[in-house]
């Protein structure tokens, strides 16, 4: 069976630092017809298991704690019986949404998580959130980059715990030596080539430092 990635759209609300915005999020499921792996499960979790039609859920990934990421993971969990992983940078940020519930395991840099016959590989890309993360799925060319990396440039770093500095550096090591061809798959939003951003993001590099 072929690994495939499918895709939703789910709408809600951000909330951080005493502000909430309507807010439509990219939802990420990589798998083939037996088994899947969620990315960032985001505000409708019915929504997601339609998707997911019945298929095993290895593992619920989280790119990050921001609200607008995480608000369906537990819910989805409970439904389906996958782990919910998160890079524990960001426990804090998950804390503000969930105080009494903790997720289920440590996304640590260079971990690798395997579905439907391809691997995704672990990248630590802090600055938009301290634990922020990249899958990088070569087989796929794709890399699913949250909130770090959009069509146009790096993910917001105006709120708590996000760092500019930090994130040029994140999308300067880790995403631009990726293949050009790579399709960048983001938090929300159109997707777009690690190609097509790499110019842009030499202005932002220079903004940066």
């Amino acid at each position: 069976m072929t690994a495939r990635i499918d895709h939703l759209v789910t709408s809600g609300t951000f909330s951080l630092d005493g502000g909430t915005w309507e807010v439509d999020n990219n939802v990420w499921i990589v798998g083939d017809d037996s088994e899947a792996i969620v990315i960032d499960a985001a505000h409708d979790p019915a929504a997601i298991e339609a998707v997911l039609n019945g298929r095993t859920v290895r593992a619920i990934v989280c790119t990050h704690a921001h609200d607008d990421h995480i608000d369906a993971a537990p819910a989805l969990a409970a439904a389906t019986g996958a782990p919910v992983l998160l890079h524990p940078d960001d426990l804090p940020l998950w804390k503000q949404t969930f105080p009494g519930h903790v997720p289920d395991e440590d996304l640590t840099d260079g971990d690798t998580l395997t579905v439907a016959g391809i691997t995704l590989t672990v990248l630590h890309t802090p600055g938009h959130a301290p634990g922020a993360v990249c899958l990088y799925a070569p087989e796929l060319s794709t890399v699913f980059t949250g909130d770090t990396l959009f069509q146009g440039g790096p993910g917001a770093t105006g709120r708590s715990f996000s760092d500019f500095p930090t994130i040029i550096d994140s999308i300067r090591d880790r995403l631009l030596g990726l293949p050009p061809e790579t399709v960048v798959r983001t938090g929300h939003g159109d997707s777009t080539t690690i190609g097509a951003e790499a110019p842009r993001l030499e202005e932002w590099i220079q903004r940066g430092h």
